[in-house]
């Protein structure tokens, strides 16, 4: 039951560490996937090689954060705030040519990799975006002025 336990704790520690740390580490897929893939991974290799080298111990812990993923993102369709507290809003980083300098710096992005993804959409200069959003995912969705 203590490893059920740990896994439980242990689960929710790596959703609140990927809240703090950012949106960045995981372009496709969201923080809950890239936490849920490895941690499961983990789990079952804690089982395996671990102190309590047992199967069953494994899937248990397996299990108890399967139910634990599945609350979450039930909580999650059932109440927008609870959403938006775990997955974050999308937020401006570029408004009519005018960087938002302090989202910018919170986030974590630098002008560089705005340019860059402007390049990749072929805008050449900062003239030509309209508005840059940094997306729940962690994606640069770039918008072009109207002409």
């Amino acid at each position: 039951m203590a490893s059920v336990i740990r896994a439980i704790f242990g689960y929710l520690f790596l959703i609140l560490m990927v809240r703090v740390v950012g949106r960045r580490p995981g372009k496709q897929i969201t923080p809950f996937e890239f936490i849920l893939i490895f941690f499961l991974g983990g789990l079952t290799l804690t089982g395996m090689v671990g102190d309590e080298v047992s199967l069953s111990s494994a899937f248990c812990q397996i299990i108890a954060v399967a139910c634990c993923h599945y609350a979450i993102v039930w909580l999650r369709t059932k109440s927008s705030r609870v959403a938006r507290l775990l997955d974050g809003t999308p937020l401006l980083l570029l408004e009519q040519g005018q960087y938002r300098e302090r989202t910018m710096q919170q986030m974590r992005v630098q002008n560089a990799d705005l340019m860059a993804m402007a390049r990749d959409q072929g805008m050449k200069t900062i003239e030509e975006i309209g508005t840059a959003v940094l997306e729940r995912n962690g994606e640069i969705s770039l918008i072009a002025k109207e002409k």
